[in-house]
């Protein structure tokens, strides 16, 4: 007989970011293996822990690809998953955390900081002129159709990630949040929602444990405007049921050109919202198609950093370090 007041499993729910992407089902393993294998590497002893956690996709690519195959973009599935295979597999073979460091990026084939320096350089410019979406559209039109809603495609995302992260609340289940790219503002939008909003007044006390954006556009000045939060005033332009916030923005990643969430967040310190954020700089080391790619979220998931995150939540009996 299950005792009722047991706790609930770990519950780590990944959403992902804007790019096109295979089936829910491949994903959802391919985002295990990857975080799996990066514990494996750095805490072999762990792995029995994580494996009791239960991992979740919030997917939303169904939502996404008809919108980009409409606007020319070609996918061949097949090919994404053995190009995903083959980087996890190169970034297995690295042998210790050591070897993510700047030495070993600096090595990687076709590696480039254009992106990253367009955004860090061009889009503030950009963003005083007012012309912030339509650079996102050019970069990551996913994103930009996000933001402004189109076709309803915000509220739907928002809808389907409520959802996920409603049920963890009423199991009770600790929470830890993982959000890559778009994904993290996707996150900050529903985490906003479900303590502000009075629509879901009953969740407005239930906290997540930790909350992980990588590759995160949340930094930029411009972009964060766009929040949902945004047009508050005070506490209220931020969520209230984050205990902790881990950033981790990689070298040359054109998403997260302003690479720290501390500083543009200092308020929700201040203030008491939440009980820590902090910022990790990392290199991203994966390879997509023979070049190096500072913002692929196989490189993230599997990044020591992260593999220390995770570690440290779902071995700590008492609670989130």
């Amino acid at each position: 007989m299950t005792d009722p007041s047991a706790t609930p499993p770990r519950r780590i729910l990944y959403i992902h970011g804007h790019s096109l992407k295979p089936s829910q089902e491949v994903l959802e393993e391919f985002t295990r293996n990857a975080i799996r294998s990066g514990i494996q590497r750095d805490f072999p002893d762990d792995v029995a822990a994580f494996d009791e956690a239960e991992i979740e996709l919030m997917y939303y690519g169904d939502l996404t690809r008809p919108m980009l195959t409409d606007r020319g973009r070609e996918y061949d599935e097949e090919l994404d998953i053995g190009d995903r295979r083959n980087a996890l597999a190169s970034l297995r073979a690295v042998p210790r955390r050591k070897k993510f460091s700047f030495r070993q990026y600096d090595t990687l084939p076709g590696k480039t900081a254009s992106k990253e320096f367009f955004a860090g350089i061009v889009a503030p410019l950009m963003g005083f002129l007012g012309m912030t979406i339509p650079l996102i559209a050019r970069i990551a039109p996913v994103f930009a159709a996000y933001l402004r809603n189109e076709d309803g495609l915000g509220s739907r995302i928002r809808e389907r990630a409520r959802g996920q992260i409603i049920s963890a609340f009423e199991a009770r289940a600790p929470l830890m949040i993982v959000a890559h790219g778009m994904g993290s503002f996707v996150a900050f939008d529903v985490l906003w929602q479900l303590s502000r909003d009075e629509r879901f007044a009953a969740y407005a006390s239930r906290k997540v444990d930790c909350f992980v954006s990588m590759g995160s556009p949340l930094a930029d000045n411009y972009v964060r405007r766009f929040l949902i939060g945004a047009k508050s005033t005070g506490i209220e332009r931020f969520p209230g049921n984050i205990i902790n916030w881990t950033n981790l923005a990689a070298e040359d990643d054109y998403l997260c050109h302003d690479g720290t969430v501390a500083d543009d967040f200092r308020a929700m310190m201040r203030e008491h919202i939440v009980s820590r954020i902090t910022d990790y700089r990392i290199y991203n080391q994966a390879v997509r198609y023979g070049k190096s790619n500072p913002h692929s979220s196989v490189g993230y998931l599997i990044h020591p950093r992260l593999s220390k995150v995770i570690r440290d939540w779902v071995c700590n009996p008492a609670g989130p370090l």
